[in-house]
This record gives structure tokens, sequence and C-alpha cells, in this order.
């Protein structure tokens, strides 16, 4: 066989590989970075999140107690997945504000963007308190 047909015949199924290969290493933003819908769950404030800069995760959310007392205003609820490649922020209590590691996003308590690379803020969840039950919505 010829050089030309050897690579004539190669190249077909080679280019066909790297186009599959491609299209499943792109990103596909919304999949990764979307915030969960439907959201609906409480937290007992008798167990969990009981001092001013304690966090937790829960069902793709962040929740974050921002200061003492069990008001609404006390706490704070994101989406978990940063908005620029979907991998998981943590609450940084001394800096009072949400932080990707893996690129240095950076996000205020109602989840604004404030140094990128995030290309739009987290969803805020909404939050309600009823006596030590802490119910996070949206």
């Amino acid at each position: 066989m010829e050089r030309r047909d050897f690579l004539g015949t190669l190249s077909a199924p080679v280019l066909a590989a790297c186009a599959v290969c491609m299209g499943a290493c792109s990103k596909s933003g919304d999949s990764i970075t979307a915030a969960p819908t439907g959201v609906n769950f409480t937290i007992d404030l008798n167990t969990s999140l009981t001092f001013a800069g304690s966090w937790l995760a829960q069902s793709g959310v962040v929740v974050a107690r921002l200061a003492s007392g069990n008001t609404a205003g006390s706490f704070t609820a994101v989406q978990q997945a940063c908005t620029h490649e979907g991998v998981a922020i943590n609450y940084d209590a001394l800096g009072t504000r949400f932080v990707c590691n893996a690129h240095g996003s950076v996000f205020n308590t109602s989840g604004a963007v404030t140094a990128g690379p995030a290309p739009r803020a987290l969803k805020q969840y909404s939050v309600s308190v009823t006596g030590t039950t802490l119910t996070v919505t949206g």
C-alpha cells in the first residue's frame, strides 16, 4: 500500500474519533454550573450552624451563618457549584465570602461575583427561621 493510500485510509477514522473526543471534552457550561431548583430542606439550629461563621453544604446549596441570633438575616444560602466550571465552593468566614478554590472566583454573601473568572452570580436561596428550624427554599 502506498503512503498516500495508507494516510487516506487512516485519516477518516482518526478525524472522526477526534471530533467525538473534542465534543465530549468541551464545556457544556450550564449543565455543570446550573443551580439546583425545587430546593426545600430544613436545618435544626440546635445541632447545626450553631455559631457565626459555621456553614454546611446540602442538596447542592451552601448555607452559612453570618451572625448570631435565629433570624433569617443571620443566614445566607447560595448554590454550591461555581458558575465558572461547577467546582464546589466553600464559605470563608474570615472574609465573609464564598470562594472557589479551583480557579479563584470569589462571591459575596448574596452570591454576586467580586472576583472572576466566574461569569455570573451564584443563585441565592430564600431562608426563613421558625424557632430553631431554618428552612431553605428556591
